[in-house]
């Protein structure tokens, strides 16, 4: 089975769209034969996407750093728990664990690990597709953001095609299969 890299927060923010938003994503992974590959906490968005996935019976493999399970974080009913060392392990395994990469909406620290996940597609040491899942606009501000990254030249229109900015979950689907990982950047001299 594969499983999708969710990049989400220990919050649920101040409105149940987002508690919905992150149930029915987790639907979807079931009903689409994928696993769900997460942070490993019981909080936030974070809980109730894995315990959407665990309540239509599917997999969810938690990877979680040793602080944070010390204080207790931890989900306690997953499939798998990994425990690692630091952030930096816990990002690589979730990437190496994944097929593509879905932030819900969420804070610093989702917006940081799908970045990096994006990031790193950009230089060619992942393949996997990178989405925002636009849960009522929540994303909105940062797409016109990177458009403009596009417009002013910091990222070239090709790759901005490769990162999607989502609500619909059908054409996330459709967005996973015909994932092409951006070119190279070719750099004159």
């Amino acid at each position: 089975m594969e499983n999708i890299a969710v990049y989400c927060g220990a919050a649920t923010g101040n409105d149940e769209i987002y508690s919905l938003g992150a149930k029915k994503l987790g639907q979807w992974i079931v009903e689409n034969n994928y696993g769900l590959t997460y942070g490993g906490g019981r909080f936030g968005l974070m809980g109730v996407v894995a315990d959407s996935v665990l309540e239509n019976n599917g997999f969810v493999h938690g990877i979680i750093t040793k602080e944070l399970a010390s204080r207790e974080l931890s989900h306690n009913t997953l499939s798998k728990l990994d425990i690692v060392s630091d952030m930096s392990e816990r990002k690589q395994a979730m990437l190496n664990d994944s097929v593509a990469n879905i932030a819900l909406p969420g804070g610093p620290g989702t917006l940081e690990e799908i970045s990096e996940a994006f990031s790193w597609t950009i230089v060619g040491d992942s393949t996997n597709p990178c989405i925002f899942y636009n849960v009522d606009n929540y994303y909105d501000e940062l797409a016109s953001f990177f458009d403009s990254m596009t417009a002013k030249g910091f990222m070239e229109e090709q790759t901005r095609k490769t990162l999607l900015f989502s609500d619909s979950l059908p054409e996330i689907g459709e967005f996973i299969k015909s994932y092409t990982p951006p070119t190279l950047r070719n750099y004159e001299k």
